[in-house]
C-alpha cells in the first residue's frame, strides 16, 4: 500500500525517503518525468520484489531555481521558508552572489537571512552589510570555529525550513556540524590558489535540527543566478524597487535608459544603492540572454 514520506537527498536517479517513523528507505522514481527534490512530500511503495519506488510527488509550496550551463531552469530544493545566505571575509564575499539569492528568497516567498561566518578573521565591519540591514533584511554573525553565534543561527532556524547558500569555502558544513554537533560530512579548506573553496557537498541534502527544524545544505557554488521565466518579474525581487513600480514614464520600464524612469532617479538621488543597481543590471541582462523556453 502506497505511503507518504519526505524526500530528503537525491543521488541522480536514486532518491531517499523518511517515512511518518523516521526510517529512511532508498527509492527509485517510477518514471523518467518525475522531478523529485529534498524537501518534496511524495507518495511510494514497496513492490514485491522489494525495491521502493516514488509513484507521486505532491504540489510545491515553493522551489529554489538556479540557471543551468544550458541556460535553462534547474530546480534545486523544495517547500523552502528561509534561505542563509552565507558569505565570510575569506573567500572574498562576493555580493552580486548576495543578490541574487536574495533575489530569489523574494521571488519564491521564502524570508532571508545574510550569515556573515568566520566572523573571528573580520578587521573592519564589512561595509556593504548596511545597505541590507537599511532595507530590511536579518545579519547574524557567527563563527563555526569558536561557536559564537550559532544560538542566534538555531533560533531563526526553529520551525522553518531553511537553505543554507553561498559560495564555496565560507563555511556552510562546518556551520552545520557545528548546529548539529556532530560531523556530518567531510568539511573542505580553502584550495591555495585564489582563496576558491573546493565543492564539498555533491547533492542537496534535508537534516533534522536538534533545536526544531529542518536544513537543506547545497553544494557550493562559484556562480548562481535564479531562473526567471519573465524578466519583468526581476523588479519585484529588489525590494527597495517596489515602492517605485508604476512611477516610471513607461509601464515596461527596464530601468535602464528610459527617461522619467522612478528607479533611476532613486540612484542617482542616492535613495538606492548603486551597488545594488548594478546587480541588478547584470542579471537583467543574463536574463534576456536566455534561450526561449
Amino acid at each position: 500500500m502506497p505511503e507518504t514520506g519526505l524526500v530528503i537527498a537525491r543521488h541522480r536517479r536514486h532518491i531517499v525517503v523518511e517515512d511518518a517513523r523516521g526510517g529512511q528507505h532508498a527509492c527509485l522514481l517510477r518514471g523518467r518525468s518525475l522531478s523529485v527534490l529534498a524537501g518534496d512530500r511524495v507518495e511510494w511503495e514497496t513492490g514485491k520484489d522489494g525495491t521502493a519506488v516514488v509513484l507521486e510527488v505532491a504540489p510545491r509550496q515553493s522551489t529554489l531555481t538556479r540557471i543551468d550551463s544550458r541556460g535553462r531552469r534547474e530546480p534545486i530544493a523544495a517547500n523552502v521558508t528561509q534561505l542563509l545566505v552565507v558569505a565570510a571575509p575569506a573567500p572574498k564575499p562576493d555580493w552580486l552572489l548576495i543578490d541574487r539569492y536574495l533575489v530569489a528568497g523574494e521571488l519564491m516567498g521564502a524570508t532571508a537571512t545574510i550569515v556573515i561566518n568566520k566572523a573571528e578573521l573580520l578587521e573592519e565591519p564589512l561595509q556593504p552589510l548596511e545597505t541590507y540591514r537599511h532595507i530590511g533584511y536579518d545579519v547574524c554573525a557567527t563563527s563555526a570555529k569558536r561557536g559564537t553565534g550559532l544560538a542566534e543561527l538555531e533560533q531563526r532556524m526553529r520551525g522553518q525550513r531553511s537553505v543554507m547558500v553561498g559560495q564555496s569555502g565560507v563555511g556552510k558544513s562546518s556551520l552545520l556540524n557545528a548546529v548539529l554537533g556532530e560531523s556530518l560530512q567531510t568539511v573542505g579548506a580553502l584550495s591555495e590558489r585564489g582563496g576558491q573553496g573546493r565543492h564539498t557537498t555533491t547533492t542537496a541534502t534535508l537534516v533534522r535540527l536538534p533545536g526544531g527544524g529542518e536544513l537543506i545544505d547545497s553544494p557550493g557554488v562559484r556562480g548562481y543566478a535564479p531562473y526567471i521565466e519573465d524578466a519583468r518579474d526581476l523588479d519585484r525581487g529588489f525590494r527597495e524597487f517596489r515602492p517605485l513600480l508604476g512611477h516610471c514614464r513607461f509601464d515596461d520600464c527596464s530601468h535602464r535608459a528610459e527617461p522619467d524612469c522612478a528607479v533611476k532617479a532613486a540612484v542617482d538621488a542616492g535613495e538606492i544603492d548603486a551597488h545594488r543597481y548594478e546587480s541588478y543590471l547584470k542579471l537583467r541582462e543574463l536574463l534576456g540572454s536566455l534561450p526561449a523556453s
